[in-house]
Order: structure tokens, then sequence, then C-alpha cells
């Protein structure tokens, strides 16, 4: 799909088969790495993790990857921060992966501001993925254009000078970026039967009431869920919380017990799911099945939600409303990244 055909997950309107032969606790270890790879908001991990694992739906996988669209010039190509050392006792470097959605409506040839940014961190020991929403409206310096919000760097640069201010803001690289397609997505939630996640706040979209409590969630529902913002006592900070819950339900939908010895069902869903990503043209399939067979989770505790540290809201002097960055937090996640102590700083928030 061309990008100008690429338009948001979270967008802005507010109106084979499976061996009988495996053991349960191969079953178990599958399930672990798919659901930390899954989590890797891409999902193209998690078809990395079982293009490698032979016969468990080794072709889906394979097609799901090759439909994977690649393009160049999306990461940064000047000024870029120092490398991360892969720590002593470990045998792979901390990875960062940037999650983009854009504003772009279908049919429109401009670009779009970055309506959803998170960072996905995954440590050098390969046992946590860390979730990190970056507010859209995070005031930051843009390089080359100086204070604004950060969702403009992707109507000004694409993904490229969104990556640069991120790594200017963390001094540290950011390794791949995927833009995901919203539409497409709202398939794959109807062909995986819909998900279920826990609402933490009482709001109505458009004649659709979400009550406090878990709630069932089909593709254009799950829509509703995640573009709203008014209502919300934080505003973009709980849509941002939604729109990470609803990718956690995601995933756990997709290595679910059901899906998983389903074979149409599994199929119909990995491959819409790898059509609906633009990935960099660095991330091919053989890193995605690397880093896939690399993966230590045990157990849905280990998919981490996290906020970049905030202080507040602001107005500037345009009169722009914008979400305030904590400098001293926001130097301690940096450091966390460059340091592989990520398990420390999400203690501490």
């Amino acid at each position: 799909m061309a990008d100008d055909q690429r338009v948001s997950l979270f967008d802005d309107s507010e109106d084979g088969s499976v061996s009988t032969e495996q053991t349960e606790p191969r079953r178990k270890r599958l399930r672990d790495r798919w659901l930390l790879l899954s989590v890797v908001g891409l999902l193209v991990l998690l078809l990395g993790t079982a293009a490698g694992v032979v016969g468990w739906y080794g072709k889906s996988i394979y097609d799901a990857l090759d439909s994977v669209d690649r393009q160049p010039s999306m990461l940064p190509s000047d000024n870029r921060p120092s490398p991360v050392a892969t720590p002593d006792g470990e045998d792979h470097e901390p990875m960062n992966l940037v999650l983009m959605g854009t504003d772009q409506r279908a049919g429109e040839t401009a670009r779009g501001r970055s309506d959803v940014l998170m960072i996905l961190h995954i440590p050098a020991n390969r046992k946590k993925v860390y979730i990190i929403s970056v507010p859209r409206d995070y005031w930051v310096s843009i390089p080359g254009r100086g204070t604004a919000k950060i969702n403009a760097a992707y109507s000004w640069g694409g993904p490229a000078l969104t990556l640069a201010t991120l790594e200017s803001l963390l001094d540290v690289p950011m390794d791949h970026v995927a833009l995901i397609n919203f539409e497409g997505f709202v398939e794959v939630i109807d062909t995986l039967g819909g998900v279920t996640v826990y609402n933490r706040h009482d709001s109505t979209i458009d004649g659709t009431h979400f009550p406090v409590g878990e709630v069932e969630l089909d593709g254009q529902t799950a829509l509703k869920f995640v573009r709203n913002r008014y209502g919300l006592p934080n505003g973009d900070l709980d849509r941002a919380e939604r729109q990470r819950d609803v990718i956690k339900a995601v995933i756990e939908k997709l290595v679910s017990a059901d899906v998983l010895t389903d074979p149409v069902r599994f199929n119909e869903a990995i491959v819409e799911l790898g059509s609906q990503f633009t990935v960099d043209d660095t991330f091919t399939n053989q890193e995605m099945v690397d880093l896939g067979l690399s993966m230590r989770i045990t157990g849905g505790s280990d998919v981490v939600s996290l906020q970049a540290p905030t202080a507040g809201f602001g107005t500037s002097s345009d009169g722009q409303s914008y979400v305030a960055v904590d400098t001293d937090g926001l130097a301690d996640l940096a450091e966390a990244l460059r340091n592989d102590t990520m398990d420390a700083f999400a203690g501490s928030q």
C-alpha cells in the first residue's frame, strides 16, 4: 500500500495447523514468546517468532512477513546518538522500536500529523517489553524547526524527523519504525471475534456507552474507544492509555487458545495483520525472526505499560495548548533506556 493511502490506527476524529504431538510446556513456551513479540505493537515481531518455529503455522507467518510494506528513508540519516552497548553477561543489545499512527484520512494526500506515538523497548535479556506512550502534544525541540508539539515532526519531515526528535530528546537511538493502518486493524479485530478491555473511565461516544469495567469491543467500537479524549479526566493521556490497552487486548486474543487452534481463523488474522504495517527497509524478515527467537517472556505481566514523564499542561505564546515535559523524569527515562535499567525506572513510576 502506498504511503499516501496509509491512515491512523487511532484517528483523531471524534464523531498450517497445530501438531497434537506438542507437549503442554512447549505450547506454553510458544505462547509466551508470541505474547511478548506481539506486544511490540508492530506485531510483525510476533510474526517473526512463529517464523522460526517449524510446523507452527509456518506458511501463514511467512506470508504475513512478506505482506509487510518496507520503505526507505524512514530512519534519520544524520547526527544520530551513539549505539547502546551490549550489557555485560548478555548476548543482545537493548532495542527500541517506534510505533506510529497518523491523523491522515483515507483519500488525503497531505501527510497529516502523528496521532499515536509509542516507543517499544525490549531489554537485552529479552524478558520484558515496555510500551511507552509519548503524548502527541508533548512540547519539545524539533531538530531544525524549533519548539512545537511533537506530532508536528511527522507533518514536517515524516518518520525520519519524528525519530530524530525522539533521539534528540533521549540521546538513545531508535532502531526501527512502523506505521500502522487503522482501517485494516479494525478488520483484524473483527476477524478475531472482538477483544475485551478493562475500561477505567465511563464515557459515551457517538451513542456507544462504555461503562467502567470490562467491555467487549468489535472493530468499530474499538475505534470509537481509542479515538475519544473528551470527557476523560486527563484527555489525551487517558486516550493513550486506552490505545495501549487495546493493543495488548489484540495481542492476548491473537495468542489465545481458541485462535491458535483454529487454522483458518489464525491464518486470516495474521496475514491481514501483516499487511497493515509499513516498516523501515532495514527491518528485514530475518531480523524479525532472529528477534522473535531471542524472546524470553514468562507471562502477560512482562508487558509493561508506561507514559513518557509529563509536568502538566501549558499554553504557548501563540495560543497552543500542550503537554509539558517533565525534564527530570525524562532524563531518568533516557538513562534507563541507555543503561538497560527500565525495570527499575518502571518500578519508580
